[in-house]
């Protein structure tokens, strides 16, 4: 019985360590790099097109006077003929000398045709505005704050021809090497490569196996693109949610029907997060959006059962249901050495777990450098940080706890582009503190002076 009971133990434990990486890391990993295999012998069968269709760009504008010009810059800079791209810069009441930027750029840029509208406040308005003047047989989203790789357009106008069945995509986000580099060494540029890192294994192995298995979640709000006959079909971008990405992605999957895809050699740099805060707001306002979308489409259709059928429940359920039994299990940690586990048993699964994302790790490495080939300067620098790849775990863990922290402000907050920060959220927590222990300690001092009696 002893030897049984010893065995169960072991099993449990170790169970409960290994099936959520196995499930939702080792398989994603093993599969990006069968993938990449793929698509090294067969090819990704998009052919080069001989005659390249009329595109709309769509470029929300919002305060981006320090950024717009850049970003035009790499729109003209494109191997996509200018005479075949419309500009719509849509102004959602930015308060900044954006639209002088604007002139300046038509003078300068004067082979390009874009056009200046002005919408009301928020993106999901702005891009409504433009949808509706937008012309030709594709229509492109992209941020203002980033920069257009050369070849991005032309590759992904490429997929949509060579595939016909394709009505929407995502391109890949990557964050912009030049604008790492000039940071400070140990925390800042850190802190910024890690986030390269992450961004180069989100869209460059985890969105490529989703892609394989039609199961992208989302299309990126920084750089998307639609056929037109489609996206205009649609309810458009949503108004009330944060998540307007996530939103019109659901609609062409669960309202239209279309597959959504990315375009992996589709690639748009964006600037590095400026600090901790930054990257706070960034993921929570993510969190809220996922569930504020989910809301609107499972509300009623929540079941367990379809974790094995629907991709996108499946994800939820990972990411924010499954959040919960996650901090419970780290928590639990500490109970252990009270429930006959040994300390070095504990320690060594931990290690023996780290040991494994790291392995993890190196597999999407070795992934995303094969997705990287066309690109040779990226993928230099991206090579170059092999010695990142150990951390992302401890970075990835981090990340996890600020969207579980997003998933109980949506609970307690409205819903707002502009949030609480860390700092702000830190000030707000200890000087509830100092109010509730204020609270005891008056309580304290009245019961004291009721019960003694002064002479």
């Amino acid at each position: 019985m002893e030897i049984l009971k010893l065995f169960a133990n072991s099993f449990i434990f170790w169970a409960a360590w290994i099936v959520i990486p196995v499930i939702m890391e080792i398989l994603p990993s093993v599969g990006s790099v069968v993938i990449l295999i793929k698509k090294i012998i067969k090819g990704d069968g998009d052919k080069e097109q001989q005659y390249l269709p009329e595109i709309s760009l769509i470029m929300p504008v919002y305060n981006s006077a320090a950024t717009l010009e850049a970003c035009i810059r790499s729109v003209d800079e494109s191997d996509y003929p200018n005479e075949r791209i419309r500009v719509f810069l849509v102004n959602n009441q930015g308060k900044d000398n954006s639209f002088e930027i604007f002139t300046k750029c038509q003078s300068k840029y004067p082979d390009l045709h874009m056009q200046w509208l002005n919408a009301k406040q928020g993106k999901s308005r702005a891009l409504n505005l433009a949808l509706f003047n937008s012309e030709g047989k594709y229509i492109i989203n992209i941020d203002s704050d980033g920069l257009l790789e050369k070849s991005a357009l032309r590759n992904m106008v490429n997929r949509f021809e060579s595939h016909p069945d394709m009505d929407c995509m995502t391109g890949t986000i990557l964050i912009d090497p030049k604008q790492i580099e000039p940071y400070p060494w140990i925390f800042p540029k850190l802190f910024r490569k890690l986030e390269f890192m992450e961004y180069a294994q989100a869209f460059l192995a985890g969105r490529n196996y989703a892609n394989e298995t039609n199961s992208i979640y989302t299309l990126s709000g920084a750089f998307s693109a639609f056929r037109k006959s489609s996206v205009l079909k649609s309810q458009m971008y949503n108004t009330d949610t944060v998540g307007e990405d996530t939103q019109i992605t659901f609609q062409m999957k669960y309202i239209q029907g279309r597959r959504v895809g990315i375009c992996e050699d589709a690639i748009f740099m964006v600037d590095p997060i400026e600090d901790v805060n930054k990257l706070y707001t960034q993921r929570q306002r993510w969190q809220r959006g996922s569930l504020e979308v989910s809301h609107m489409f499972f509300k009623d259709k929540m079941n367990i059962g379809k974790i094995f059928t629907d991709a996108s429940i499946r994800t939820l359920l990972y990411d924010h249901t499954f959040a919960f039994p996650r901090i419970i299990w780290y928590l639990a940690m500490f109970c252990l050495l009270f429930m006959n586990y040994s300390l070095n048993l504990i320690v060594f699964s931990t290690v023996f777990l780290f040991a494994l994302y790291i392995v993890l790790g190196y597999l999407y490495y070795i992934a995303i450098l094969g997705f990287l080939r066309p690109f040779p300067e990226i993928r230099t620098y991206y090579r170059n940080q092999w010695y990142i790849v150990p951390l992302l775990p401890l970075f990835n863990l981090g990340v996890f706890f600020i969207r579980f922290f997003g998933i109980i402000n949506s609970i307690s907050t409205s819903s707002a582009w502009k949030t609480r920060n860390l700092t702000e959220e830190r000030k707000d927590f200890t000087d509830g503190l100092r109010r509730d222990f204020h609270r005891v300690e008056t309580a304290l001092h009245w019961i004291r002076r009721a019960v003694n009696i002064e002479e």
